[in-house]
């Protein structure tokens, strides 16, 4: 018979590998991203996993206060912000 337990103990610690993974990932990805809007979208997808694991550990009113202000808000601002901001397309030197 399997230990239900058991199992939910190692289902619980695999899905927080998997949110500390792509927290982790995304995080970098922000830093090292040249596209700011892409920099932006990695932020807000690092914000998720940073909401899910305060829902896995336990902290749900913190998992939904970081949804509702910092991905709904700030989030959102910046990517606004930077995509109504006017930019050249293809601000190389011209070849004519």
């Amino acid at each position: 018979m399997i230990d239900l337990g058991i199992l939910g103990a190692a289902l619980e610690t695999a899905v927080f590998g998997l949110l500390a993974l792509v927290t982790v990932f995304f995080a970098i990805f922000v830093v090292i991203a040249k596209d700011v809007v892409r920099a932006g979208l990695a932020l807000i997808m690092c914000m998720f996993g940073v909401a899910g694991i305060y829902i896995l550990l336990n902290a749900q009113f913190l998992g939904i206060i970081q949804v509702l202000v910092y991905i709904g808000a700030i989030g959102v601002l910046i990517l606004f912000a930077v995509m109504l901001t006017k930019r050249e397309i293809g601000g190389g030197p011209r070849a004519n």
